[in-house]
């Protein structure tokens, strides 16, 4: 309230002074520009509302003068200079009025970008803290499932045995869910740190298909790996993380596998592009959908589709920032007459 009283105060001085010039001068001269400092104090001190008044009453007084006192006639030039006087007078105004404007919504975005950025670090930590509590409960339960199958609580049945070998890759799942939930996360937060070697991607590959051979055969998937058109392999060395690219492979191909029906086929193809490898998982599925692709990378995505597995979302986000990291780039594509491609580049100096 006192500083509102002030600027009145010092508005009401400045334009008593500005009066005083302007009415004891002859109308030729103007000096009604110094109603600017008026129009500008009020837009920054006061508000919308009183810069109109401010500015309403700066031009009346401006036009005015051209009877008041009356002692000279009315000449075009000294017409002229008032109207200028009062356009500059509102051009000042609205100048002023939209800078004010724009101050006040960039202040409001900075206000909410804060508090975003403070519920994106409060959800990270939730997440990593959440995460890091359900390891060590999932890895007890681990332990204890060994336990019961190698015996130490006594014999167990056949079905019992069936029953536990379930439980133990349902929570082998779950833990793998979780382990990506917190590279997801630290990535995202102090990005991807590589531990560069020679990696050959053909050994990688193979590696991967023996790895993802029990989880093919459960589901009658015949997988293969290509280069080119020869069943012989080449090597294809590339400056790399071995241990992230393996987790690229892994994802991609469960991801094929899970979608493909029984009894198809799901091959990976290596080829020199350019001056790119080009990695390719074709499978033999329903595809995907035009409007999904832009988004299959996408942190939590899961498309709208109904092909026959769903999964976290995860998996392919992480893919993404592991070949981003390495310089590549990854992508899906529709695969002719039927099926998905999922792919990625990586450059030969990496």
């Amino acid at each position: 309230m006192r500083t509102w009283t002030r600027t009145h105060w010092f508005l009401a001085m400045l334009f008593l002074v500005v009066i005083g010039l302007e009415y004891s001068t002859p109308s030729p001269y103007v000096f009604g520009y110094l109603y600017i400092g008026a129009v500008l104090l009020a837009s920054v001190r006061l508000g919308h509302r009183e810069t109109l008044w401010v500015t309403g009453i700066a031009v009346g007084l401006t036009l005015l003068n051209l009877w008041i006192p009356g002692v000279e006639p009315i000449r075009p030039i000294t017409l002229a200079n008032r109207t200028i006087t009062v356009l500059a007078l509102i051009v000042t105004a609205w100048l002023s009025d939209r800078i004010q404007q724009y101050e006040a919504a960039m202040l409001r975005q900075q206000v909410q970008l804060a508090t975003q950025t403070q519920l994106a670090k409060v959800r990270e930590d939730f997440v990593s803290t959440l995460t890091h509590d359900l390891k060590t409960p999932l890895l007890g339960a681990l332990e204890t499932l060994k336990a019961f199958q190698s015996g130490q609580f006594g014999a167990i049945t056949p079905a019992q045995q069936r029953a536990i070998a379930i439980m133990n890759r349902s929570h082998c799942m779950t833990l793998q869910l979780v382990e990506t939930l917190m590279d997801v996360y630290r990535n995202d937060m102090e990005g991807l740190h590589l531990q560069r070697t020679v990696v050959d991607l053909t050994k990688l590959a193979e590696d991967v298909i023996l790895q993802l051979t029990p989880l093919a055969t459960s589901r009658q998937i015949h997988l293969c790996l290509r280069q080119r058109d020869s069943d012989f392999r080449q090597a294809y060395c590339v400056n790399a993380d071995a241990f992230q690219l393996q987790r690229v492979f892994n994802n991609l191909l469960t991801n094929a596998i899970n979608h493909s029906p029984r009894g198809r086929k799901v091959e990976i193809s290596i080829t020199l592009k350019n001056n790119d490898y080009l990695v390719q998982i074709l499978d033999e599925g329903q595809g995907i959908p035009e409007h999904d692709l832009p988004h299959l990378f996408e942190r939590f995505y899961q498309g709208h589709d109904d092909r026959q597995a769903k999964g976290s979302g995860l998996g392919l986000y992480l893919s993404r920032q592991i070949i981003v990291a390495h310089g590549g780039k990854i992508w899906a594509e529709q695969r002719s007459p039927q099926g998905a491609i999922f792919a990625f580049c990586l450059p030969l100096d990496s």
